[in-house]
């Protein structure tokens, strides 16, 4: 997947840089509404690196920031419903690249690749509190974060 993530964000062109904006649209699709350190530790990034993008990301409409319950300092970012159609965008270009990438392989190797990569999710998903401890950076953000 990084292979497929930098070859579509190659460049140092506008477009690249917001298409590697996009990026953090998923994980806060996925977690919900997140704080903008918390985005950052999650995505191992820098967080003036997640700053220039999440700007872009509120500039554009695609996300934007709502006051914080816990902590009337902070805000949370939110994936707006037009950042959802670019996830659902993005995940559509993805489908179609992966049925062009597999289109002369035999059912029988699609079922395969299919049940190993499930397996391969899985144990990631069952490890993954691990890991992220493992090499001392955040698995996911804390919970006054989420």
């Amino acid at each position: 997947m990084h292979l497929l993530k930098n070859q579509s964000t190659s460049g140092a062109g506008p477009e690249a840089r917001e298409r590697a904006a996009h990026v953090l649209l998923f994980p806060l699709t996925r977690l919900g509404p997140l704080r903008q350190g918390a985005l950052a530790e999650l995505v191992h990034a820098d967080p003036s690196t997640v700053s220039r993008h999440v700007t872009l990301l509120v500039d554009r409409g695609l996300v934007r920031r709502v006051a914080d319950a816990s902590d009337g300092r902070a805000s949370r970012l939110v994936v707006t419903p037009d950042g959802e159609a670019v996830i659902d965008q993005m995940r559509q270009e993805r489908a179609a690249l992966f049925a062009q990438v597999t289109a002369d392989w035999e059912d029988a190797e699609l079922g395969t690749f299919t049940r190993q990569l499930h397996r391969l999710v899985q144990q990631l998903t069952d490890h993954l509190p691990t890991l992220g401890t493992a090499s001392g950076g955040a698995a996911t953000p804390s919970e006054k974060d989420r």
